[in-house]
This record gives C-alpha cells, sequence and structure tokens, in this order.
C-alpha cells in the first residue's frame, strides 16, 4: 500500500509502449525528433494555443525553475505560497537557474488570496535600488496540500497580478488531477486567466519522467532554449522524452490517469471520514492531509502500511495524540488496496 506519493506509482503500459517504439532506429537529438514535432502540435491543441512555444525537461523542478528564470532577473523576487514547491522542495533551484532572484512567501496557507497577494507585491520596491524588484507570480494547480483553485480564485489571483504589470507562473506537477476536478479545459485553467507559462506535469501522472513548459509568450522560447541548455537539462536523446509524453497525451490518456488518481483519493477520504479521521485540508484531487490517533498510525505500520507520510512520532505515551498523515493515490492504486488500507483503521 504505497499511498507516499504519485512518484511511487510505475509508468503507464502505454506510456512505456511508446519509449519502446522510439527506441528503433535513429532520429536527429536535442529535440528535432519528429515525435517532439506531433507532441508540440498535441499542446498547442489541448491549450487552444496555436503559437505557444513548447519544451520537455525530465523533472518538475527543472520545469519550474528554468520558467521563473526567463521571467525573472536576478534582482527580483517571486511571489509564492509558503508551502510552494518550488520554495519547500526544490533546494533553491529557482534562486540558482534566476541567478539569485529570491522568493517572497505570501502569508497563509496552500491558497494565496488576492488580499494577501496585493499586499506582499505592493511591500517591495518600496526601498528603492536596496530591496528586491517585483518579478512574477507562481501560483500551485493542485496546491501542495491537495487543494484546488476556482476558476475565479486563479483569475483574482492573476488580475492582481496583472493589476501590477507581473507575469504569471502556474506550477501544474498536477494540472491534469485539477483538471479533472474543476471540469475545465486547458485554455480555461491558463492562458484565458492569465497565466504566462504552465509547467505541464507527466511524470506524477504514469509518465515515467518527463513535464512540458508551455510559453503562452513565444518570444520567450529562444530565452529557454539557452537557459535549459546552459543549465545542463537539453536531452541528446530527446526523443525518449517526446515518446513518453505522446503516449501520455494519446487518446486522452492524461485525464483518464488523472480520474481514476482522483477517483481512488475519493474513495479513500470517503472511508476516512467515515471512520472519524479529520481533516486538515479539503481533499480535492489524489492528495489527502488527515489525522487520526497515534495508536492508528501504529496499527497501520504494524500491518504493513509504513509507506505514507505523517507528521509526528510514532513512539509516544499517549495513544490517542492525533497525528497527521499525507495520503497520496496514482493512477494505478486498486480499489481492493484502498479497501485494505481502510480496514486497518
Amino acid at each position: 500500500m504505497f499511498l507516499a506519493s504519485d512518484n511511487t506509482g510505475p509508468a503507464h503500459p502505454q506510456v512505456m509502449e511508446h519509449i519502446m517504439a522510439a527506441n528503433a532506429g535513429y532520429a536527429m537529438p536535442y529535440g528535432v525528433d519528429p515525435i517532439m514535432d506531433n507532441v508540440r502540435s498535441m499542446i498547442r491543441d489541448i491549450f487552444e494555443a496555436p503559437q505557444a512555444a513548447v519544451y520537455l525537461v525530465s523533472t518538475g523542478t527543472t520545469a519550474n525553475a528554468l520558467a521563473l528564470a526567463c521571467y525573472c532577473q536576478p534582482w527580483e523576487t517571486v511571489f509564492c505560497s509558503p508551502v510552494a514547491h518550488i520554495h519547500e522542495d526544490e533546494c533553491n533551484a529557482p534562486e540558482f537557474y534566476s541567478g539569485g532572484a529570491k522568493l517572497t512567501l505570501v502569508p497563509g496557507t496552500d491558497k494565496m488570496t488576492p488580499k494577501a497577494l496585493r499586499k506582499s507585491i505592493s511591500i517591495e520596491e518600496s526601498r528603492g535600488v536596496h530591496g528586491p524588484q517585483r518579478g512574477a507570480v507562481s501560483i500551485t494547480q493542485v496546491t501542495e496540500r491537495g487543494s484546488v483553485y476556482a476558476l475565479d480564485e486563479l483569475a483574482a489571483l492573476t488580475d492582481v497580478a496583472k493589476s501590477f504589470g507581473l507575469p504569471v507562473h502556474l506550477d501544474g506537477a498536477r494540472f491534469a488531477n485539477a483538471m479533472v476536478k474543476l471540469g475545465c479545459t486547458a485554455a480555461e485553467m491558463t492562458w484565458k486567466l492569465g497565466v504566462d507559462v504552465v509547467s505541464f506535469g507527466g511524470t506524477k501522472n504514469g509518465c515515467l519522467g518527463v513535464e512540458a513548459v508551455v510559453f503562452f509568450d513565444p518570444d520567450k522560447a529562444w530565452e529557454f532554449e539557452l537557459r535549459r541548455k546552459r543549465g545542463g537539462h537539453l536531452f541528446s536523446k530527446h526523443r525518449y522524452l517526446s515518446a513518453q509524453m505522446q503516449g501520455y497525451l494519446e487518446n486522452d490518456l492524461w485525464m483518464e490517469t488523472a480520474a481514476r488518481a482522483n477517483a481512488s483519493s475519493q474513495r479513500l477520504a470517503a472511508g476516512l471520514q467515515a471512520k472519524g479521521a479529520e481533516f486538515l485540508y479539503a481533499p480535492d484531487a489524489n492528495m489527502i492531509f488527515a489525522s487520526f490517533p497515534r495508536a492508528t498510525h501504529q496499527k497501520l505500520h504494524d500491518a504493513g502500511a509504513k509507506y505514507y507520510i505523517w507528521e509526528g512520532s510514532l513512539e509516544g505515551d499517549d495513544p490517542d495524540e492525533m497525528l497527521a498523515a499525507r495520503l497520496v493515490c496514482d493512477w494505478s492504486m486498486s480499489e481492493q488496496n484502498i479497501d485494505q488500507f481502510l480496514s486497518y483503521l
């Protein structure tokens, strides 16, 4: 029962089949393979953005850091949530790849609010040359606590950013899971709301290791290419990235896998709620944060359900103390596994 992360699951067979098909014969390197031409067209169609510049990299950290570097000078700052992946989980990669731009954490929880964002932006550029200048706004969808911004919530944040003339980056490591939850289109969740660049995730949703960076402003294309090469993230045998993304997008597999993961999470959430677990955040997509007693954690651990993340120690005198858990469902999670986990509760 692997509920620690959607990174722990297998790649989808359709993705693997495309990799094997790409392994025959020869193909030009560095992203000029014919498969990439098809991927670029597919992503442009998905986002209803025929002029978009589309690139592939191998990790989400690379996608976020290089995309933000194109929109943030070293003396500027990126505005983000206190629990954003770019702050908590990327080892200062955005700062590194931008040449030193800092991050400004917008006070609040996993979701930024327009009021808090406006206040944070307003504070900067108040000390002239002595302080950081205003840079990009980065929004995470799905958030790192499993919440999904509604479209009007996203629009309110992008409106604030645009009122200051700032670009907007969307960290979409779980982009498809958010789309399934909202029942919207990719365009409705991005450029139609004012998003300038999106990290379009594949790894967490059935791929082996590939993310797309989609610029709705093609003027940033050449700069990204230079930064990707200079940063050591331009794959020589690029066709294996292209093949993954092609398999992921073909026949809307990316939506199917996200729907499966979300449905599994909802089944798990319903079972947890029935057994008295306390939710720390709304379980909107495929990630749940819930608390249950130490004794229950110990029981799960003894039964073999060790691979999920919790806060606090299993060792303690109070069996009733509530400890937080993070439970993440990937596309391959079976109903049997979920029911088995719930039975241990």
